[in-house]
């Protein structure tokens, strides 16, 4: 019987050390901190005049345009991101006649000089067909605001307003053409 006891007490001793020892391991653990960045898109819309010097000024206010009239406005958008992108501009005008001067103007007799070999009408906004890479500007949308001949006198000291908006949407993974891609910014953004 002492005999078995001992044994037992002998198991039971191996047993409590071999436990002891397996809680013992070799370990390691590293780690990897990595930042990625994502991309951006990022426009400038450019709206020079070129005097009779042919040297570009930025676009500033004109006064005392007669009918039958052209003021040079050239509208360009320039890439200033790190990635390509769709561009497109939308351009809306207005006139307000002087104060006493009643009718609704005729918006159509202010016109633009629209090129349409680089850009393209769809739901009212001008699309480059081209996309625009990074430091690229687009060829003008126009070159020049025309003021009709057929302007009459209910237009004398009125206000011509034009204004433009230039959007850009993201190139990779987005369509094979300004017009089918997705992601343009709200109308009031810009």
């Amino acid at each position: 019987m002492k005999k078995k006891i001992i044994t037992i007490a002998l198991i039971v001793s191996l047993v409590a050390v071999a436990a002891v020892g397996s809680n013992a391991y070799f370990t390691a653990a590293e780690k990897a901190t990595n930042v990625i960045t994502s991309g951006s898109v990022k426009i400038d819309l450019l709206e020079m005049s070129v005097p009779a010097d042919g040297k570009p000024v930025p676009f500033e206010d004109v006064s005392g345009v007669m009918p039958g009239a052209s003021v040079s406005k050239v509208v360009t958008v320039r890439n200033t991101g790190d990635n390509a992108a769709w561009v497109r501009v939308s351009v809306g005008k207005a006139i307000a006649l002087r104060e006493g001067v009643t009718g609704e103007p005729d918006l159509s007799l202010v016109r633009f000089d629209l090129n349409s070999e680089n850009w393209t009408e769809h739901d009212g906004y001008y699309y480059y067909n081209t996309a625009l890479e990074p430091g690229a500007e687009t060829e003008p949308l126009f070159t020049a605001v025309t003021f009709a001949a057929e302007m009459g006198n209910m237009y004398q000291e009125s206000t011509a307003t034009v204004t433009v908006l230039a959007q850009a949407t993201q190139l990779v993974h987005n369509g094979s053409s300004a017009i089918e891609a997705a992601g343009w910014p709200a109308e009031t953004e810009g």
